[in-house]
């Protein structure tokens, strides 16, 4: 029955965790052979609250499309939000994509046109990104909140995913810093 559950468990486990978007660089991901990234946008690349990208965040848009790594924006929230956050940037785009389902990753790839193993599924939160691009079989990466506020249905998930942090740091499967 342990071992069943730790099997499940491993679901929500990322392939890679890093404190920023920022701190995935287009080099790193050339070099594991990655063509596409599908990003979460609320407190992944910007506050959930924040309606444009900052400079930085402009910036490192503006090297991924150089590296020629595309980037499609995955969402769960609506229409509006992920629209005007998206088009001024030209960054194509995914809403209401009902995450964990493996739907929107798979449009999102095709989308791209490439292959499951050149891409990559950033976000920041184990029970919507990393479990759907898990599921779907993609590389995943994990990032810290951007901020420290969620919406009212993502303040549920937190709370789940604090008992899965700490089952996973107690497994030595996952180090993050506070």
């Amino acid at each position: 029955m342990i071992k069943v559950v730790s099997e499940l468990l491993r679901h929500f486990l990322p392939n890679e965790h890093v404190k920023s978007v920022l701190d995935i660089k287009a080099q790193h991901l050339q070099e594991k052979g990655i063509k596409g990234v599908i990003t979460d946008l609320d407190n992944t690349l910007v506050e959930w609250d924040r309606p444009n990208a900052t400079p930085r965040l402009i910036e490192w848009f503006k090297d991924m499309e150089e590296s020629g790594i595309k980037v499609t924006i995955v969402s769960n929230n609506n229409e509006n939000r992920v629209k005007s956050f998206s088009d001024p940037l030209h960054i194509p785009f995914i809403f209401e994509a009902r995450k964990p389902l493996k739907r929107a990753f798979g449009k999102a790839q095709k989308s791209m046109d490439i292959l499951k193993e050149e891409t990559v599924v950033i976000g920041d939160q184990l029970l919507t990104d990393i479990l759907g691009g898990n599921r779907g079989g993609y590389h995943t990466i994990l990032v810290v909140p951007v901020a420290q506020t969620d919406g009212f249905f993502t303040r549920i998930n937190r709370k789940i995913e604090r008992q899965l942090l700490a089952w996973m740091k107690r497994k030595g499967m996952l180090y993050w810093e506070e």
